[in-house]
């Protein structure tokens, strides 16, 4: 009877484990490839908005990743993003991804870090204008100044498979809410610099890293033909979120933090 007991309590350790790790984010490795004979996409769909319960799993107030700690934004009203965009295949397919569903290389499927699960986003890469629709379902993509993850046929559907990155914007959509609408914002960002030179914002955001122990994203916009290279916190569902730590950046030694908003279109250069 005793060591009934003690399977048993064995087997509850292990299935309560089990359940920890699977919420865990995946690592995308930097080795990675597609499948070993070219695959046509072109029939596979965009994503469909709808209406989905936030994913039991990949949704904590907060996770920590090599010192770093990401929030989970409680809503994805009014985001939009630009940055380099990444890609994952065949070295995860058919993993399961931080929200507990499987990664299909083959669907329209992405990794953010802090959007919640799931979200769906309009992804527009900004050298060739082509755009596609994909559902955020896992966290991604750990790797500086990148700002998603694509799936295969995401990635290959963009046109950037064998470059391996390109230069998008991202926009959250929401079912049943009118595109005028997906512009608002109610979200606040910490900005402490911009810059047309990358490495400095590179040197800006790792410095800043180092003092803060929080991930500081250096996001690209075009102006006028130029690339502007801006180093944010962020963002935070709150004003008074986002003034505490420009308090304690400034409480650091780190001159020049700034709020900012996303109301609109270029957030408040």
């Amino acid at each position: 009877m005793l060591q009934k007991l003690r399977r048993y309590f064995v087997m509850i350790f292990v299935v309560n484990l089990m359940g920890c790790i699977s919420q865990q984010p995946i690592y995308h490795a930097e080795k990675d490839s597609g499948p070993t004979q070219p695959v046509d996409v072109s029939h596979v769909q965009d994503a469909v908005p709808k209406v989905e319960p936030r994913s039991r799993y990949g949704n904590p107030d907060y996770y920590e990743i090599a010192g770093l700690r990401y929030f989970v934004l409680n809503s994805s009203v009014g985001f939009n993003q630009t940055g380099n965009a990444s890609w994952y295949g065949r070295k995860f397919h058919g993993k399961r991804t931080s929200s507990g569903e499987p990664y299909d290389m083959y669907s329209m499927t992405a990794a953010h870090k802090t959007l919640p699960l799931p979200t769906y986003v309009e992804v527009v890469n900004l050298q060739n204008g082509k755009k596609i629709i994909v559902k955020v379902n896992d966290r991604g993509p750990f790797h500086p100044d990148r700002i998603i993850d694509l799936s295969y046929a995401a990635a290959k559907k963009l046109d950037f498979i064998n470059k391996g990155t390109a230069l998008v914007s991202i926009t959250a959509l929401q079912p049943g809410i009118p595109e005028s609408a997906h512009q608002l914002s109610t979200g606040y960002l910490v900005q402490f610099g911009a810059f047309s030179d990358n490495r400095a914002a590179q040197k800006m955001a790792l410095t800043t890293e180092e003092t803060l122990k929080q991930k500081v994203d250096v996001v690209a916009i075009q102006l006028d033909g130029n690339l502007l290279y801006r180093v944010r916190l962020g963002p935070f569902s709150t004003k008074q979120q986002a003034i505490l730590w420009i308090e304690k950046a400034l409480s650091q030694g780190i001159d020049g933090a700034k709020l900012v908003t996303m109301a609109d279109k270029w957030h408040n250069l």
